[in-house]
């Protein structure tokens, strides 16, 4: 039998692990293909991780964070590690958002073009991307890998657009991720019953919430743990210490919120979304050939 498939995008290496890793770590377990496209290689990450501040790691940032992915990959479950092939554009206004090679300075028929050769290849019955409301993180690479995704979405399905990026498919559903209000204050008072100081500033309470747009809750209890051990693959970006990911124990955070949030995007399948499973209402192919090369990166 063919399960449905699914593939995500994230903008850098460890955006996988914070964004949606239990969910993807469910369906896998359930017999689910998941497959990650990354978009860049996070070459302007900062080392958050104080005993990874070596000499050593500075001067090699992107190949320790390709080595840190493949970890976090190989914890989650996904299939294939597929790179879009682009440079991190780093963050609004620095000189990184200059570089020739960065994704936030590529042309954009161009970066949905390999976007699309990989939808073609791996054809994906799912799709996960980034909201179309980044209104509280709007770093360049973020906002680009949502623009991307919906023109892929209808390009990758449109034989006119890149004959050569193989026979056309249609991704059936694209979903946001997101993290919610309701998560988060739930979070902020558990951190207080911890005797945590709560990282929920200001600057996350007064951002408007989305909660309302919220179509789909996946629960997620059993496979918490999933999202600690990817983001701990991650040591130059993640420390260990770090209250706001790992201040809360999973166990705590299952009996409170046991759902991942997603926002339904796009559907070619309307009418069947139960709000509790990312293939409902899916069409799934007879069984086919869809391999993918490990670690595919597309010609620039």
């Amino acid at each position: 039998m063919v399960m449905p498939r699914l593939l995500s995008i994230h903008a850098h290496p460890d955006d996988e692990a914070s964004k949606g890793a239990p969910t993807v770590a469910r369906y896998v377990a359930e017999g689910h293909e998941a497959y990650l496209v990354c978009a860049t290689g996070g070459e302007e990450g900062d080392i958050i991780n104080p005993v990874m501040e070596r000499p050593e790691v500075r001067e090699n940032l992107a190949e320790v964070r390709a080595e840190e992915l493949n970890k976090s990959v190989a914890a989650i479950g996904y299939k294939d590690l597929i790179w879009l092939g682009y440079r991190d554009s780093g963050m609004p206004e620095t000189e990184a958002n200059l570089h020739a090679d960065c994704f936030a300075a590529a042309d954009l028929d161009e970066a949905v073009g390999r976007f699309v050769a990989i939808l073609r290849q791996v054809r994906p019955h799912v799709l996960l991307t980034y909201s179309d409301d980044q209104s509280g993180y709007r770093h360049p690479d973020h906002l680009r890998v949502h623009d991307i995704s919906v023109e892929a979405f209808d390009r990758a399905a449109d034989p006119d657009w890149y004959p050569e990026a193989g026979p056309p498919w249609q991704v059936q559903k694209m979903y946001y991720s997101m993290w919610s209000r309701g998560r988060m204050e739930i979070q902020h008072r558990l951190y207080g019953e911890l005797g945590i100081k709560s990282p929920f500033t200001e600057r996350w309470t007064n951002a408007p919430s989305q909660d309302h747009r919220i179509t789909t809750k996946i629960v997620v209890d059993e496979y918490l743990y999933v999202r600690r051990q990817a983001l701990l693959a991650h040591a130059t970006q993640v420390d260990p210490n770090e209250k706001f990911w790992f201040g809360i124990p999973d166990e705590m955070m299952a009996k409170e919120y046991p759902w991942e949030d997603y926002i339904l995007a796009r559907s070619t399948v309307g009418g069947h979304e139960t709000g509790s499973d990312l293939f409902d209402g899916v069409v799934v192919e007879t069984p086919c050939d869809h391999a993918v090369d490990s670690s595919t990166e597309v010609d620039a």
